[in-house]
């Protein structure tokens, strides 16, 4: 049996990189996906792909987050599973990083996590039950060199995931966190690395090397792990923190 059959589930930042692999798995796990993203173009292609919702939003805004929400219940009646995906990471240190960039960090990775939470929570409570799963960072378990917005967003998500999950144990709301190390996404290809052809980019070699399992992880394996969190299979795990780094924080 499928299992999230017939479930519906939020993907932010759907379109891309790890939020559109959990949108392929969780597709073919019998899920209703809704997805949304910035770019109208790619996220109705892709929506097309698995006959799931496309939504165009920018998280950074309160009624884009509202909107998505309301449209969901509008077309499914429900919402079971929230992914927080959506993501940005900027570079910097303490005196580097600039007024905006701190500002959208925390727009993107912390205020829309909550608020995209605070509005499925009463679908959840009413059901008596749902799962939210916040894409944290193995960078919010330990710090990074040039990442200060970043690492601090993604450490407030750790806090966050297990406040909430205490918050609503009781109503039948469970609230993880995947915490991914590196991870192929297509972006990486407009940075200099990348795979090709079955070769490996020399930048991309010494990242691979630098992590005790000799290599970052692909989109599928950090899907998998978020699955987990959205099934049955997590039905006595709430508030944990679930860590698929290739043993970068084991260090």
């Amino acid at each position: 049996m499928k299992k999230l059959k017939d479930r519906v589930a939020i993907i932010t930042g759907g379109t891309s990189g790890i939020g559109w692999g959990v949108a392929r798995l969780f597709s073919a796990e019998g899920a209703r996906v809704v997805i949304t993203g910035r770019r109208p173009g790619l996220g109705h292609s892709n929506a097309a792909q698995i006959e799931a919702l496309y939504i165009q939003a920018d998280h950074r805004r309160q009624e884009d987050c509202i909107r998505c929400v309301e449209q969901t219940a509008a077309v499914y009646g429900r919402v079971d599973i929230l992914f927080n995906n959506a993501g940005v990471v900027l570079e910097g240190t303490a005196e580097t990083t600039s007024e905006a960039d701190w500002q959208e960090t925390l727009d993107i990775n912390v205020t829309a996590v909550w608020r995209m939470s605070r509005l499925v929570i009463p679908f959840f409570r009413r059901q008596g039950k749902g799962v939210i799963i916040n894409n944290a960072s193995d960078w919010g378990l330990v710090g990074a060199s040039n990442a200060l917005a970043y690492c601090t967003s993604k450490g407030a998500v750790v806090q966050m995931t297990r406040a909430m999950a205490l918050d609503h144990a009781r109503q039948g709301i469970r609230v993880n966190a995947v915490c991914p190390g590196d991870t192929f996404v297509e972006r990486w290809s407009k940075d200099g690395y990348y795979r090709s052809s079955g070769a490996v980019d020399p930048a991309q070699a010494r990242l691979d090397e630098n992590l005790p399992l000799g290599r970052v992880a692909e989109v599928d394996e950090i899907a998998r792990a978020v699955l987990f969190l959205a099934s049955d299979d997590s039905s006595y795990l709430t508030g944990s923190m679930l860590v698929v780094d290739g043993g970068n924080t084991a260090r």
